[in-house]
Parts: C-alpha cells; sequence; structure tokens
C-alpha cells in the first residue's frame, strides 16, 4: 500500500473502502441531506416547545446526535439517507467518539473542511468515517 495521496482513484481506497455501494464513503450529496434532515427535526421540536430558541435548536441536535450515533449508528438523517457511522479501522464508535464528534460538528468549520477520502476534520479527530449502508 502506497502513501502517496495521489495514487488515491476514489475516496475510502486508503482507508480499504469499496469504490461505490454499501461500506464506501458517504459522499457530500448524503452528507448534507442528513444534516438538513436532523437540523430540522431540531428546528420543528424547538418550535414546539421552546418557541423557537436557536440555542435550544443546537442543544436538541447535539444530544439526538450524542445519544444516537452509538446506540444506533446514526442519527434519524443517516437512517433516511443510508448513512451508518464507523470507527475508521471497522466497528463501534464507543461512547466518546460521538460527544466529542458532536462537540466539532457544532462548531460547523471542521465539518466543512475534509481530506481526499472525504472525511471530515470532525470525523479525523475521532477516527470515524460515515459510510453508505
Amino acid at each position: 500500500m502506497t502513501t502517496d495521496l495521489s495514487a488515491n482513484t476514489y475516496p475510502g481506497q486508503r482507508l480499504g473502502l469499496p469504490e461505490s455501494g454499501p461500506g464506501s464513503v458517504a459522499r457530500l450529496g448524503r452528507r448534507v441531506a442528513a444534516l438538513a434532515i436532523d437540523w430540522a427535526c431540531a428546528v420543528l421540536i424547538s418550535i414546539a416547545f421552546f418557541t423557537y430558541d436557536s440555542l435550544a435548536t443546537l442543544t436538541i441536535f447535539a444530544v439526538v446526535q450524542v445519544l444516537l450515533l452509538p446506540t444506533l449508528g446514526g442519527s434519524p438523517g443517516h437512517a433516511i439517507v443510508g448513512l451508518r457511522l464507523e470507527r475508521a479501522g471497522g466497528g463501534w464508535v464507543g461512547l466518546w467518539r460521538p460527544i466529542v464528534r458532536t462537540l466539532l460538528l457544532t462548531l460547523v468549520i471542521p465539518a466543512a473542511i475534509w481530506d481526499v477520502d472525504q472525511r471530515g476534520l470532525h470525523d479525523k479527530a475521532v477516527g470515524t468515517v460515515l459510510l453508505r449502508r
């Protein structure tokens, strides 16, 4: 296996993942759709219970992520668009990774910067990868 990044022909190849289909790296469109679904749900809950409070929305979003990533392997948005979160080497994400990942995700910038494998800095920092189901 080479360490030359230019030798990669598709996202996830360095990680030993398939180019497409189940188990391949989630592409930008699905990731954005999952985020939009999760955020919209948090906004609706915030409107219903807190007369739309932006801090409540952010808190609801974060709590859903932290609770569901380790238990179900993804958020409601991930499930709807067919994604799951795993450790980069495979397996369960554990308990601390979803907490740190979500904190970084709420900062937005780490999620907006990604590598050749299309992993955001929030995923790289905790050693996770978002995959297609």
